[in-house]
């Protein structure tokens, strides 16, 4: 390109300056004759066009010959650039299966040269990899499926190579590729299969319920969930003993033990397995059922049982009058191995430590020992024990109950020792006491007791209520203890059983004196117990008490020392073996009377008669009769309330009155013979042998 002004007049005094984008870099200029040249190669990807400015000077002068002229340089584009795609690679998924046509992923290549002038940057996409699967579209650059069913199963991955050719795809063309990687995601379209038609499995007929026996397993083709299985037992004839359950990690079915297996009776048990998809797509139904059995075989292998009883318990009944040797039950049991050993039996002892029963080893008869006795033990619980003679570790135990049966072999009795009494004043035909009666045995009907007097009694007569309980009621009035204080009357008691038993009990009927509403006045000092509530033993028991206490307190008692020094007569305890008996305080006041004074009336009465109470004896308060002392307690308790002196808490002072004293006083006047002189002990000796040591020392 040449620049030329119109002010040049060819002289050579004409000089060309250029300016602007690229001046003196890209572009220069000559200054003689305006030729403007490119000192580089152009790129019109980097610079479509550049802006400059050129201006010419008088060389001599340096004055432009005119205003400087602006002009634009543009890049004429050339096909020097081939398409790029976006990516390097691209990955795309599509499900296995898919029809033709179905959309897997559109790539997109770009041209760097001028779109708008000529074919450079025209592009067109073609596929160099990957037919006849895939297809792309020319002018789109959209991948799509090229052939039906496609079978992950058979191929799960695919690489397609893309072109990219610009000059719309004509010869001399730039062009660019990319590679697509295609994946073909899984559908349900494979069902469930069985790599063989049957299975066979064993185990021991000892196997608990709920162990496993074997694992069986189906192939799919599938991943994921179109693959999870569920297996189930459909026929076969050892469906009631086997199940089966999916593991759902494994996807295996296993096989475990329902009910308990028996080598003897079947040794192998046959069941029919089926497996399905749990996850179905309708849409592959066509394809086939989805789902597909097998015969499992589970052969029992023998293990060494120990032996079987008939029953799972035994209940024998015997009369508790059979004699020894009589077999009471039959125990059974057999080897329930197919060796079918022979069976020997024996008793726990520690379910029959008394050795009542006894069982033959070889039949399992069980016989009586000893002597039953249904009122002892009504129940006798044992455990017998059954092991096999070769194999005596292989042993089994059952429960076996005897129930013993009542017979009548027990006399009735009183149902309690009755102690009677009846009143010199009683009328005839007077109830002095109710008896009733009491049988160990147990008859199925129940007691029926029957009362009756041994011999005819002018005294006393007996009348059966007919409930097992009788009256005994007077036969004449007017008795008198002192000619005859106690009446012995003798009752039999028959029972109504087979075969019947009778006993006679003898009631003992004390003689006592009452007043006219027929209260107890006096009798012997039994009846005076019996009428306060106490037995004869109670009495024994307190007397017994009394003893103990007074030994007790006897233990714990301290005298004064009979003679001691001066300078010892301190704080100090000095024990001395007393051997005298001491004396009797005579002249004592008894506070005792006072307490009780209606035990003055009670020492009155006899005590060679031991009544029985039939009658409640109602004594009259001694109230009464100690008025004073009542009156003198109440006023001593108003003075001690009032006093002020008196300890601010409630307390217990308790005094004893002994008397006056002996005839040598207090024994603490033998201390004053030491310094007052000497006194005479003469009269120790005449205190007996217990003071012959001590009348002997003076």
């Amino acid at each position: 390109m040449q620049l030329r002004s119109d002010k040049d007049r060819g002289d050579g005094t004409a000089r060309y300056v250029l300016s602007g984008e690229g001046a003196g870099t890209i572009f220069r200029i000559d200054e003689k004759s305006g030729d403007l040249h490119a000192t580089q190669r152009l790129d019109r990807e980097e610079k479509a066009s550049y802006t400059l400015q050129a201006q010419a000077f008088n060389k001599i002068t340096g004055l432009p010959l005119e205003p400087a002229t602006e002009f634009i340089v543009k890049i004429h584009d050339i096909n020097d650039n081939e398409p790029k795609f976006t990516k390097a690679v691209y990955t795309a998924s599509v499900p296995e299966m898919s029809d033709i046509g179905t959309f897997v992923i559109e790539v997109n290549a770009t041209d760097a040269d001028d779109a708008t002038y000529g074919n450079s940057a025209k592009l067109v996409y073609s596929i160099l990899q990957g037919q006849p699967y895939f297809s792309v579209e020319p002018e789109t650059g959209i991948v799509r499926i090229a052939l039906s069913n496609m079978d992950r199963e058979v191929r799960k991955e695919y690489q397609v190579v893309i072109q990219a050719k610009d000059m719309a795809g004509q010869m001399g063309g730039l062009s660019g590729t990319t590679m697509v990687n295609v994946t073909l995601t899984d559908v349900n379209d494979s069902p469930p299969r069985f790599a063989y038609s049957s299975y066979h499995l064993s185990t021991y007929e000892s196997a608990e319920i709920g162990s496993t026996v074997g694992r069986i397993k189906a192939n799919d083709g599938d991943e994921g969930e179109n693959a999870e299985m569920k297996y189930r037992i459909v026929d076969g004839d050892g469906k009631e003993y086997l199940d089966i359950i999916t593991d759902e990690t494994t996807q295996e079915g296993v096989m475990v033990i329902k009910k308990k297996l028996d080598y003897e009776s079947k040794r192998v048990y046959t069941v029919k397995v089926e497996v399905t998809n749990t996850h179905q797509d309708p849409s592959f139904s066509d394809l086939g059922p989805f789902l597909d059995t097998a015969i499992v075989k589970v052969t029992a292998k023998d293990v060494d049982e120990p032996p079987v009883f008939s029953r799972p318990q035994y209940v024998f009944e015997v009369n508790e009058d059979t004699p020894k040797g009589i077999a009471v039950g039959t125990i059974t049991a057999w080897d329930p191995d197919a060796t079918h050993y022979p069976i020997q039996y024996a008793i726990d002892q520690h379910t029959d430590p008394e050795r009542l029963y006894h069982i033959d080893p070889k039949n399992g008869s069980i016989t009586i020992l000893k002597s039953l006795d249904r009122e002892v033990s009504k129940w006798h619980n044992i455990s017998v024990l059954a092991s096999e003679i070769n194999n005596p570790h292989q042993r089994s135990r059952v429960p076996v109950l005897i129930k013993v049966l009542d017979v009548n072999d027990n006399a009735p009795e009183f149902a309690m020792i009755y102690e009677t009494f009846v009143c010199e004043n009683v009328k005839a035909g007077q109830l002095i006491q109710t008896i009733s009666a009491i049988d160990t045995d147990d008859p199925l009907v129940g007691h029926k007791f029957v009362f009756t007097l041994s011999s005819m009694n002018p005294n006393f007569t007996i009348f059966d209520n007919e409930d097992n309980t009788a009256r005994i009621l007077t036969r004449r009035s007017g008795f008198n203890r002192r000619e005859m204080s106690v009446y012995y009357l003798p009752v039999v008691i028959s029972d109504s059983d087979y075969p019947i038993q009778s006993s006679t009990s003898t009631l003992t009927i004390r003689v006592c004196s009452c007043d006219a509403t027929g209260n107890m006045r006096s009798c012997s000092v039994d009846a005076l117990l019996l009428s306060a509530g106490l037995s004869t033993g109670a009495l024994v028991a307190i007397l017994l008490l009394i003893v103990v206490l007074f030994s007790a307190l006897k233990k714990q008692r301290r005298k004064e020392p009979l003679i001691i020094s001066k300078e010892d007569v301190r704080d100090n305890v000095v024990s001395y073996n007393d051997e005298g008996g001491g004396e009797e305080d005579t002249q004592a006041f008894d506070i005792g009377t006072l307490r009780h004074p209606e035990v003055i009336e009670s020492n009155k009465l006899r005590r060679d008669i031991i009544p029985e109470m039939l009658f409640p004896y109602h004594r009259p308060s001694p109230m009464k009769e100690c008025a004073d002392v009542r009156d003198f307690i109440i006023s001593r308790l108003q003075e001690n309330d009032t006093d002020p002196f008196t300890p601010p808490y409630d307390s217990l002072a308790t005094y004893a009155y002994e008397g006056n004293g002996s005839i040598a006083e207090s024994l603490s006047s033998l201390e004053s013979s030491v310094t007052e002189g000497d006194h005479e002990y003469d009269y120790l000796s005449n205190w007996g042998p217990q003071f012959k040591k001590l009348a002997a020392v003076q």
